[in-house]
């Protein structure tokens, strides 16, 4: 196992895992407020579409820009064992949605600092994010070294 520290090549997939995970993340952000901002989704339902949303952007990108390399595996294989880490992160993933929402929102509401130009946005929101934003943190760890290690075990480390 090479360290991303002393390979360049492991550094640069990790700034690529990165960035991808960050359009994960956008889209992933997006789908959630629209979902219950717009048509009133509870958060853990919400929050596993776009969950979907964003692991088919990620499984994308990654496959064809982070690992162009690993192609030994064939691509319904390779999507299959991606889907596996992505639904054992989402069974991190919804406890934690759960466990941390009301412990977030309690958090938000006790802090009343004056929000500068957030006072048009209900407390339940930006407490939604938060919590969705330490949830995408939890979660990431996971989804790297496991894809990495087993999804893209293919591409010499």
């Amino acid at each position: 196992m090479t360290s991303i520290i002393t390979d360049s090549r492991e550094r640069t997939r990790f700034f690529r895992f990165a960035v991808v995970g960050t359009i994960g993340a956008v889209i992933d952000f997006g789908v959630m407020n629209l979902l219950v901002i717009l048509f009133s989704f509870p958060l853990v339902i919400a929050g596993t579409v776009s969950f979907i949303a964003a692991i088919i952007s990620n499984f994308s990108w990654n496959r064809y820009w982070t690992y162009p390399d690993s192609r030994s595996k064939p691509l319904f294989r390779q999507l299959a064992e991606f889907s596996v880490v992505s639904v054992l992160g989402l069974l991190i993933r919804i406890p934690t949605l759960v466990i941390l929402e009301p412990l977030v929102f309690r958090s938000v509401s006790l802090v009343a600092l004056d929000m500068s130009g957030l006072n048009n946005i209900p407390l339940k929101v930006i407490s939604d994010n938060i919590t969705l934003a330490i949830t995408i943190v939890i979660v990431l760890f996971w989804n790297f070294f496991v894809n990495r290690y087993w999804t893209y075990n293919d591409v010499p480390c």
